[in-house]
């Protein structure tokens, strides 16, 4: 009679080895890279971002700048609204470019990787604060060659340089938080258009004083006014009160909530796809 052993209970399966997170901000580069390899190739909206503002100045300065200044000095005032304008532009592409990345599902495989959730949007707005500057610098050239004259020394250049890139790192994540709550590319673009009108109700193109009464109060509470008033001053040297203060604190109140937002709907809209 042979002996049989007996059969032996089968082994649990091991558990999946975890993937370490990546060093630093290893992530957060690649998809810099990532995104601005995507604007190279989107040739035509990065084309209009810059045409666009460019055509507004001309339009403002050879077209109505006579009516409002006849001595021709108006290029040096509409130039700093020029220059935010061309930031909103620039970064209003942003809400586009991840709501396709939503909508194409590669979000859920992005969040499958060991990655930060923020580092996608991180991406996208580093990619769009480097466009816009490079913008915004091919745009006051611009208005160098048809007579903007700025008086700026070296250090109030670089204090503009800093408030623009704030002011386009928030509403950049503004954009891409607006890319995230629209439905698709096509509704973020329209939702996004809206904001491209508050530079229309401030100071950069005309003086608040020739508003009507009605709409004086809403274009000197609107964060644009006092980012527009600090450019000029830096730039041309005119006098302001506590403009500088309301620069920054818009800025960063912008910022800190399209932060939170933006992370909130990326946690919310990525976990149901």
């Amino acid at each position: 009679m042979t002996l049989t052993s007996p059969p032996t209970a089968p082994s649990a399966p091991s558990p999946p080895a975890i993937r370490p997170r990546l060093r630093g901000f290893t992530a957060e580069g690649v998809f810099v890279g990532r995104s601005l390899r995507h604007s190279l190739r989107d040739g035509e909206s990065l084309l209009m971002a810059i045409m666009l503002p460019v055509m507004l100045m001309l339009m403002f300065t050879w077209v109505f700048g006579g009516a409002i200044d006849p001595s021709g000095a108006y290029v040096d005032y509409v130039v700093p609204g020029i220059i935010l304008t061309c930031a909103g532009f620039g970064a209003s592409s942003t809400a586009v470019y991840v709501a396709n990345d939503m909508r194409s599902g590669i979000i859920d495989r992005f969040r499958t990787m060991p990655l930060r959730a923020g580092a996608v949007l991180t991406g996208h707005v580093v990619a769009s604060l480097i466009r816009n500057l490079i913008a915004t610098s091919l745009v006051i050239g611009v208005g160098v060659l048809v007579g903007f004259r700025p008086t700026a020394s070296l250090g109030e250049w670089m204090l503009m340089g800093a408030l623009i890139a704030l002011y386009i790192l928030a509403i950049t994540y503004l954009f891409a938080a607006i890319g995230l709550a629209a439905g698709s590319p096509e509704g973020a673009n329209g939702y996004g258009f809206i904001l491209l009108f508050l530079p229309y109700l401030s100071s950069a193109f005309v003086t608040v004083d020739s508003m009507p009464d009605w709409l004086r109060p809403i274009a000197e509470h609107q964060p644009i006014t006092p980012i527009v008033e600090t450019i000029r001053a830096l730039l041309m040297g005119t006098t302001v009160d506590s403009e500088p203060i309301w620069a920054v604190f818009w800025c960063l109140l912008i910022l800190t909530l399209a932060v939170a937002w933006g992370a909130w709907l990326f946690r919310r809209q990525a976990g149901r796809r």
